[in-house]
């Protein structure tokens, strides 16, 4: 397997030494660098700008069992939508912890919506029993905490923050991470450090339909396979039932928020007529996983390019106050959703899988550990119920940052000067030749979508496999001229994980729904 180190090492990589090296600057990598110790030096390396992830975009809400909630509601609509699979030890600590969690965001200065009477406006979503979800600015919940923490970090004089940095391989000895290689600035930089956390995000852009911003490639939990972290349930991937259905767009689809069915807006299809009453009784919101069958399985029956989401029970100023982001997006588009279905279609949109860690985060590698999506804790199973994932990044933030703050060695021997590149390719008789991997990327994400979709197939899964085995074997040891090839490979990597995943696990549940396992027909 390629490994970038000696290839590099040419280059004399520049050395930076931090206590503390956070790949990803998203919710859960700000906000675990905020909980650490304000004497330790870290870094926050960002693929793109600060504002460049999923988490700006996260429209839906953070939902948390607070004040006088029933926490053991929250635990059975949990394991309920993630078809019982889940860790319920991760479950229970993300549900009894998350008040706590919401204080200590209203500390840093989230604004969360209230009522006219100061109290919490809360909200139902998708497989939730009672209203738990809480908002900032109506649809734009994470760029409300985004802003906040971001406020934060560039006041904290111990963080820094460093856009526009490729991370590409985790440094070890001895299953010990030493820290970060990157390409920044046009070369390549060693960030060294005591301990280190991966909260690099998902993996939309493995498919052409996805919500995901267009820097998600599953670049973190590549990094994770390079190094031999162990993996865990890769299989399950979470669509959102409803996207914007564009016929133009690019990298990513704009999502109708699921609150908006929280609200009471409805699924009709090309015919105009409600249909998921015949799939399961919860009908528009039932779990994400089943939604998303159903509109797929609508839209194949009909051969039409999509479904309608009808949410013109409400009236224009309603709609504009509560969704204000939804709403002007969908007038951009020539829609007034107050009196216009919304048409939608299922796109990508969350990862339960990536780099297993345990209840304070930590990998199978010492001083390495997971955050956020690109983590996998257990708590969401095979499928994610709705608005869980930014109360994860949080409660599983603060406990990587205690954790990191008992562990930390204050006498840590500078003892590795230079990257270790022994069992490392050598430089010597790489390949030079021309290979399209912007074609690459595009074959990759039609793959993906055909064959990893919502709906899976054996003989595909398959086929998909020795495609993608073809493919590694052509470039592991070519030379990459940009970030961009080096970004393809990992988007093969992962996928690669992902497809032996589906295959080796032999079984349908939740959002791994394959045809040959399953003892249901489409929910």
């Amino acid at each position: 397997m390629k490994r970038y180190l000696a290839y590099y090492n040419e280059n004399h990589c520049e050395n930076r030494n931090y206590d503390v090296v956070i790949v990803g600057a998203g919710i859960g990598g700000l906000y675990t660098s905020l909980m650490l110790p304000k004497n330790l030096k870290i870094a926050v390396l960002s693929k793109k700008d600060i504002y460049d992830s999923d988490s700006c975009m996260a429209q839906g809400g953070i939902a948390a069992s607070i004040q006088d909630d029933n926490r053991k509601l929250h635990v059975e609509d949990t394991i309920n939508a993630g078809c019982y699979v889940n860790n319920l030890e991760a479950v229970n600590t993300l549900v009894d912890e998350s008040e706590e969690a919401i204080e200590s965001l209203i500390k840093l200065g989230v604004n969360f919506d209230r009522d006219l009477k100061g109290n919490f406006y809360r909200s139902f979503e998708g497989n939730h029993s009672i209203p738990r979800i809480l908002h900032v600015n109506g649809d734009s919940t994470g760029k409300g905490i985004m802003d906040a923490l971001i406020k934060e970090v560039k006041n904290a004089p111990n963080i820094e923050v460093i856009p526009n940095v490729f991370a590409l391989d985790i440094i070890e000895e001895d299953n010990k991470c030493n820290g970060i290689v990157a390409y920044y600035k046009d070369k390549f930089v060693y960030f060294k450090s005591r301990q280190c956390v991966m909260a690099s995000g998902g993996i939309g852009q493995l498919f052409s339909k996805t919500t995901n911003a267009d820097i998600l490639t599953g670049d973190g939990i590549a990094m994770a396979i390079r190094a031999n972290v162990e993996l865990d349930n890769m299989e399950y991937i979470q669509f959102h039932p409803t996207a914007f259905y564009s016929q133009d767009f690019d990298n990513k689809l704009f999502l109708i928020s699921e609150a908006v069915r929280g609200e009471g807006a409805m699924l009709r299809n090309s015919s105009g007529k409600r249909f998921m009453k015949k799939y399961d009784n919860r009908m528009e919101l039932a779990p994400r996983d089943i939604v998303a069958r159903a509109i797929s399985h609508e839209i194949d029956k009909s051969n039409s390019n999509c479904v309608y989401l009808d949410a013109t029970m409400y009236n224009r100023d309603f709609l504009k106050n509560r969704f204000n982001k939804i709403y002007s997006e969908c007038k951009n588009n020539g829609l007034q959703i107050e009196k216009d279905y919304i048409p939608v279609i299922p796109a990508e949109h969350y990862f339960m899988g990536g780099i297993k860690v345990d209840l304070y985060s930590r990998t199978n590698m010492t001083n390495l550990y997971a955050v956020g999506e690109c983590a996998c804790t257990g708590v969401h199973g095979a499928n994610r119920l709705a608005s869980n994932s930014l109360i994860e990044a949080v409660v599983f933030g603060k406990r990587a940052a205690g954790d990191i703050s008992k562990r930390i060695n204050y006498d840590f021997e500078d003892n590795i000067s230079t990257i270790n590149t022994r069992n490392n390719p050598p430089n010597k008789g790489r390949q030079e030749f021309d290979v399209d991997f912007l074609k690459l990327r595009i074959d990759l994400k039609k793959l993906m979508d055909s064959s990893v979709g919502i709906i899976r197939n054996i003989d595909k899964l398959q086929n998909a496999l020795n495609f993608v085995d073809e493919v590694l074997f052509k470039i592991e040891n070519l030379k990459f001229n940009s970030v961009l090839d080096a970004e393809v490979y990992n988007m093969y990597l992962v996928a690669r994980s992902i497809i032996e995943s589906i295959l080796n696990t032999k079984d349908s549940i939740g959002s791994n729904y394959v045809e040959e396992y399953s003892r249901h027909s489409v929910v």
